[in-house]
């Protein structure tokens, strides 16, 4: 190296890591008279894929590699006393950051775990009609938060590597929108079913208990007459009167205990089965357009994980891909209209 300065600008001189140069890298202070040179590691554009070929992957807290200095690729590395098998101490995250970032959150996983088990925050939005009972889970709003969570997990790991800020990328950002815009429009459709049962179960309710009440006093009146040693024509008419509103009455109480029966079955079913058979089955069972929403949802978890771990970067799914999401989602809305509530 020594050499090579007295004919060559040292302050061009960049770092190799593993082998690795980090171009634009240049050293922030050179000590001449000792040979030595000072840099500041920092991830620019231009090495930005070298970083990621360091960093990507991690396996701990910090990596073993070889270190040396030489000139800009396509350039090679000095000979250094630091290589394979005497290696530096590259720290990937700091220990203080990546444990306030660590506790951060599992705190926020632990929160809505608990939150979604104990309350409504991804259940349907009503409250139970069953007292001590939870609604059932809503397929939408448990899209909406695995991909919350799965976005705020990831851009913690990246700024604690990276130190990068705008990770968020377009693509997230319709995916956000597809699940935000599936949440929405199942709780107006369930919201309006809801509400329309609602008011039914308490029309009939009302109707039958002016039933029950009216039924016994015209049975009365029936009797008064029959107790009538001499009844006048006009008793008779009244007598039939009131024997053809009895029947009448009984007629229509026949037609609402059905009813009322099958509005209060709906509301015993609306209590929630357990996770799985909660996001996958309506009143007439497991659903294709259900389990179709929630395995590509599964999918696109799965690339995403992948990308933050291995390229540090968030996903940027294309554009045909955010439409088979949609179309999911659009079908699956579709087929909201005429389930069952």
């Amino acid at each position: 190296m020594a050499a090579w300065a007295e004919t060559n600008d040292a302050s061009k001189l960049v770092p190799y890591i593993s082998g690795r140069g980090i171009n634009g890298n240049y050293p922030e202070e050179i000590n001449a008279s000792h040979g030595e040179l000072y840099f500041h590691l920092e991830i620019l554009p231009e090495n930005k894929s070298v970083w990621v070929d360091l960093l990507g992957a991690p396996e701990g807290r910090k990596k073993p590699v070889g270190f040396s200095v030489g000139p800009e690729a396509p350039g090679s590395p000095f000979d250094s006393v630091y290589d394979k098998s005497n290696p530096v101490t590259l720290t990937i995250i700091s220990p203080t950051y990546g444990v306030t970032a660590f506790v951060v959150v599992l705190l926020t996983f632990i929160l809505l775990i608990w939150l979604a088990r104990k309350t409504n925050l991804i259940r349907d939005g009503s409250e139970c009609p069953v007292k001590g009972k939870l609604r059932p889970y809503n397929l939408g709003r448990t899209q909406m938060a695995f991909w919350f969570f799965l976005i705020y997990a990831s851009y913690m790991t990246i700024w604690l590597i990276t130190s990068a800020l705008d990770t968020i990328t377009s693509s997230l950002l319709a995916l956000m929108g597809i699940s935000a815009g599936t949440a929405l429009s199942e709780a107006m459709i369930d919201s309006g079913k809801l509400s329309a049962n609602a008011e039914q179960l308490q029309s009939l309710s009302a109707e039958k208990q002016s039933l029950e009440q009216t039924i016994p006093e015209l049975q009365t009146q029936i009797d008064a007459l029959n107790a009538k040693i001499n009844l006048s024509p006009q008793d008779t008419s009244n007598r039939d009167s009131l024997n053809k509103q009895v029947q009448d009455r009984r007629a229509r109480l026949a037609q609402i205990n059905p009813q009322l029966e099958q509005l209060a079955a709906s509301a015993d079913a609306a209590v929630s089965k357990g996770f799985l058979r909660d996001i996958l089955r309506d009143a007439s069972g497991y659903s294709f357009h259900r389990f179709q929403i929630f395995a590509w949802t599964i999918v696109l978890g799965i690339i995403f994980i992948s990308s933050v771990y291995n390229n540090l970067t968030m996903p940027e799914f294309s554009a045909t891909l955010l439409g088979l999401m949609g179309l999911s989602s659009g079908t699956y809305i579709g087929f909201k209209f005429p389930e069952k509530q």
